[in-house]
């Protein structure tokens, strides 16, 4: 009996690893899942190797003249500038505001030669800069200087008001005996906090919804810098040098101020620089959308030349955010000495046609910040030594009612954006003509090019031959199923599962919905064990004769799928640049199959698939209609506001965030992306994705493009049914059968 037992089930094997006609066999072990995802992350890992060779073609310097450079290398500044956030114009003001209470005067401390200040500043709106002020009391400024600490330190170490930094290392205060005029901004920290659902660093905090609206922590900061630097320039001597210098954190806002702004005319970077490439791997609040398309470390210091540049390759902050506890989780470490010294010869490099270079770039190697050499090549003359220690005049003064405030400023501020974030948006739509289908037709296209360009992120490389591979998978009553694997690009892969009706006559061809999982899916639980989310609606759809196709997405495996979206942003990608051409790959395949109608293949995913719903078919313009169940909402608000209770800002998918997403698309602006095909929303009223009336205020207006502007209101339509974060399967099954012409059972 064992042995009949046995033989029955090596002949079931063989029979089910039969493949569909004119493909070959599927013969891959293990979890294909587990596979797509590592070859994507191979795949990525290699475009950011690729990047250095590519960014060439984004500049046209001109080595004419230092004005010619200057002029030449403007548009690559303004691109700098916008994904930085740097895009308000700054608040201009006359006089720094002295911060003093009735028992403290803003006079916190003071050295030999100098005295030292609290002093705030505005900058944008409500967002201030605050820290501290030094000005020499017995001689004029030798130079006005903007000195910036790492995340994890304060003003008043760096000054040598605080304990924390070694002596030499206390740069602001070194630079105040060295007769600089010096202002010290606070910048937010990564103390980690606990926000609701997810523990992360202030710096995060601040990141995620000033990234979802196209500004950026960094950009907040160096706004900062900029408007410290406009005071000097107002209130100093035409002829007295304006320069940064920064520590860690502090030397990355210190040498993106100066390459985007030419009025500072020196920078010193100290515990950063190096090549950018494996950015993905630091915090994420370091993360900058397309930083690498163009700009490297080495591009990014071709920008302050001729200016003076100094880089201090030196031992810079080194931190490490584990995973699981909401933030994304990161390591940050010194770039080696040699890595540095490459990217800075590379840089000189770049412009070593330059006039003026000679003697204005210098590379210097330290154990810590602060080598004398440093101050030397940025001040242009000999330094002092170590001084002493400067008296504190402050008492009981805690830095972190300071540090909180900045942050709350910082959030304030970018929920003043979310507020004008409806109307950015109708601006940015105006050009939408919808005074006739075909005129539609036509002024929409711009916009599809945008979102896949500089929303989504499209790769230009062409698609490989399918070299199709599958087997038989399941033999079920009325329906047959195979697991399919499709060639995409070298290293990525398509993988799902294949249901044919078996009543499928010779020479048929039938519609086909394809049925994507949502988070941590796979194509098995839409078709089998009737799931609490999906109840095998791709299985049921099968049995009233549809093709169906259950992919697999890339959204699977936790921190190893998210982190692919934090290779892919530097690119100017997404996770959606390899989810977009690998569904281009399913349909164009699908169509080849003689029971398939090739105009009839349509989308239907839930949660996480739902949000698919809304990225894929704008794209992927042969799906035939869409429907986007438990997700669609007020997709901006759900991201971005800090006081929303469906909002992922407090959440654990730290992936999420789309930068400049407010300024562009919401899910409505993604749905006229869609239009003129059919189009709908499956609601269940307790889905916790977000609140009844905020599907409702989105919906509206998809409704009103369809049905008031488009006059094809019988292709839109939103089903609400009382119930969970599900599959309801009544009203979009119906909207199936309509619109792709089957007739119901």
């Amino acid at each position: 009996m064992k042995a009949f037992l046995s033989i029955f089930l090596v002949l079931s094997s063989v029979s089910l690893a039969n493949p569909l006609p004119n493909t070959k066999p599927l013969t891959i072990e293990g979890d294909i899942a587990s596979q797509l995802v590592a070859g994507v992350d191979r795949f990525l890992l290699r475009k950011l190797d690729e990047s250095l060779q590519h960014r060439e073609q984004h500049w046209k310097r001109d080595f004419t003249s230092p004005g010619t450079y200057k002029n030449s290398i403007a548009p690559n500044v303004a691109r700098l500038s916008h994904i930085l956030g740097v895009r308000e114009k700054r608040i201009e003001f006359g006089a720094m505001k002295l911060v003093a209470t009735t028992s403290q005067s803003s006079l916190v401390g003071k050295g030999d030669g100098y005295e030292i200040h609290a002093v705030r500043w505005p900058v944008l709106r409500e967002m201030h800069g605050e820290g501290l002020l030094i000005t020499p009391i017995k001689t004029r400024p030798v130079a006005d200087i903007i000195a910036i600490p790492d995340a994890d330190q304060t003003p008043e170490q760096i000054m040598g008001l605080a304990e924390g930094v070694a002596p030499q290392s206390q740069f602001a205060r070194r630079l105040a005996e060295n007769g600089c005029r010096v202002i010290i901004p606070t910048i937010v920290s990564r103390k980690l906090q606990r926000r609701r659902h997810a523990t992360m660093t202030n710096r995060e905090w601040s990141y995620r919804p000033a990234f979802e609206l196209g500004r950026h922590l960094i950009g907040y900061e160096i706004q900062k810098v900029l408007s410290a630097a406009y005071w000097f320039e107002k209130t100093g001597d035409p002829k007295r040098p304006i320069g940064v210098m920064g520590y860690g954190e502090g030397g990355m806002i210190a040498l993106f101020a100066a390459a985007i702004n030419d009025n500072i005319d020196a920078v010193a970077v100290s515990g950063f620089f190096g090549p950018r490439e494996g950015m993905w791997d630091e915090p994420i609040d370091r993360n900058v959308f397309g930083l690498l398309d163009q700009f490297g470390g080495a591009e990014i210091a071709a920008m302050v030349l001729p200016r003076k540049l100094i880089i201090e390759a030196s031992k810079g902050p080194r931190v490490t955010l584990p995973p699981k506890m909401g933030g994304a989780p990161a390591t940050l470490k010194s770039p080696t000495t040699a890595d540095a010294k490459r990217e800075f010869d590379r840089a000189l490099a770049l412009v070593k046609e330059l006039p003026s270079l000679p003697g204005n770039a210098k590379f210097i190697e330290s154990t810590s910040c602060g080598h004398d050499n440093t101050f030397k090549e940025l001040l242009g003359s000999s330094i002092k030594p170590l001084g002493t220690i400067p008296w504190n005049l402050r008492k009981g003064f805690d830095p972190d009612v300071r540090q909180e405030n900045q942050v709350d400023e910082m959030e304030r501020h970018s929920m003043w954006l979310l507020r004008e974030s409806p109307y950015v948006r109708k601006e940015f739509m105006k050009k939408l003509n919808t005074s006739s289908l075909e005129k539609y037709a036509q002024s929409v296209e711009a916009y599809r090019d945008f979102y896949a360009t500089d929303v989504i992120g499209r790769f230009q490389d062409e698609p490989l031959p399918f070299n199709a591979h599958t087997r038989k998978r399941y033999d079920e009553k009325k329906w047959t199923g195979y697991d399919v694997v499709l060639d995409v690009f070298p290293d990525v892969i398509a993988y799902g599962v294949l249901l044919l009706p078996k009543n499928i006559k010779p020479g048929e061809r039938r519609p086909v919905v394809v049925c994507q999982h949502g988070l941590e899916g796979r194509p098995k639980d839409t078709i089998e064990g009737n799931h609490r989310a999906y109840h095998d609606f791709a299985a049921k759809l099968a049995e009233r004769g549809f093709v169906t196709f259950a992919p697999q997405n890339l959204y699977i495996f936790k921190d190893r799928f998210r982190t692919l979206q934090r290779k892919a942003n530097p690119l100017k990608k997404t996770l959606f640049s390899v989810i977009v051409p690998q569904h281009q790959q399913i349909v164009s395949w699908l169509k080849t199959l003689p029971q398939v109608d090739e105009k009839r293949i349509a989308f239907y995913g839930l949660s996480y698939g739902g949000k698919s719903a809304m990225r894929i078919p704008p794209l992927v313009t042969d799906y035939c209609l869409s429907i986007c169940s438990a997700d669609f909402n007020e997709w901006i608000d759900k991201n971005a506001s800090t006081r929303n209770r469906y909002a992922y800002s407090t959440r654990g998918e730290y992936e999420i965030f789309e930068f400049d997403l407010g300024s562009t698309f919401n899910y409505a602006e993604m749905a006229a992306l869609i239009a003129p095909r059919p189009f709908m929303v499956e609601r269940g009223h307790f889905d916790g994705v977000a609140a009844d009336e905020t599907v409702a205020y989105e919906f509206a207006k998809v409704r009103h493009l369809y049905q008031a502007r488009l006059g094809i209101g019988d292709r839109c339509e939103i089903e609400w049914f009382v119930g969970p974060h599900t599959i309801n399967s009544k009203g979009t099954f119906r909207f199936l059968h309509r619109h792709l012409n089957w007739p119901e059972p």
